[in-house]
């Protein structure tokens, strides 16, 4: 794991809380400083204080930690003021009653999509996407409709975090073929999943812009090549834009922080 920009006792503890989290279970002293750009004895300094502070939980019998109930907290406090889901989850449950299809709602985190909110189809479909997960921006629909819409210099930095990692054959594996991509999603103002991350999975997806063109987030409805197509998909489009405007004045009214990240800030 790349450590993030500087080397402040803030940046480790938030290194570490990752670390944690990727793990997504308890996990040892050990494994954590397996790979770990810390020495022994500064992560075992950092795990104590977070312990301490309720950020980690220590089950001294397994010898494990977990992330801590604090952060749970404040993690609901985050949802309630930072996210986009309080404000916009009327629509996006409208819309996937209306469609009939998984609706999901996403948001930027340091180039990547953070899942904030999602409502199954009527017949629910295994995929990779949930609520708190992050995923690719360069190969999902949501991530692709937000990357369109941003600033050069806030894409620069987006482009410069993805992985371009080949999940399907086809995946745009290289930032020249995003960049085609996105040049012709802000031409028509919405973007596809081609199965470009799930072989199968196929979504069309709309930015949610502010008044001033600022990308809160995007919305999307995903379903299957074997249930759907793309011509079908890309019929719901006037029902997803409604509802992304309708998300937007919510956002506004409701004074939506500036302070959102966007791709990396």
């Amino acid at each position: 794991m790349a450590a993030r920009e500087g080397d402040g006792t803030v940046n480790k503890a938030l290194e570490v809380l990752d670390r944690v989290a990727a793990f997504g279970r308890p996990v040892r002293f050990s494994e954590l400083l397996e790979g770990s750009p810390f020495p022994k004895a500064t992560l075992y300094r950092l795990i104590q204080t977070l312990t301490k502070q309720g950020m980690l939980a220590h089950e001294p019998e397994r010898g494990t930690y977990a992330l801590g109930i604090r952060l749970v907290r404040l993690a609901h406090a985050a949802w309630r003021q930072s996210s986009l889901a309080p404000v916009a989850r009327p629509h996006v449950e409208a819309l996937a009653r209306d469609v009939g299809e998984t609706v999901h709602l996403a948001q930027l985190d340091f180039g990547q999509v953070l899942y904030v909110d999602k409502r199954n189809a009527r017949e629910p479909v295994e995929m990779y996407s949930q609520a708190g997960k992050v995923g690719p921006a360069y190969c999902t629909g949501v991530g692709k409709a937000m990357l369109a819409f941003l600033p050069e210099a806030e894409l620069k930095q987006a482009l410069a975090q993805q992985s371009f990692h080949c999940f399907t054959p086809n995946t745009l594996a290289s930032e020249p073929a995003l960049r085609a991509e996105l040049e012709a999603i802000r031409a028509c103002g919405y973007a596809f999943d081609r199965e470009e991350h799930e072989p199968g999975i196929i979504c069309v997806a709309l930015p949610i812009l502010s008044a001033g063109g600022r990308v809160l987030g995007a919305l999307s409805v995903t379903s299957t090549t074997g249930r759907t197509s793309l011509k079908a998909l890309e019929a719901q489009v006037p029902r997803i834009r409604a509802a992304a405007v309708a998300i937007a004045a919510e956002a506004e009214s409701w004074r939506f922080p500036e302070g959102i990240r966007q791709a990396g800030e």
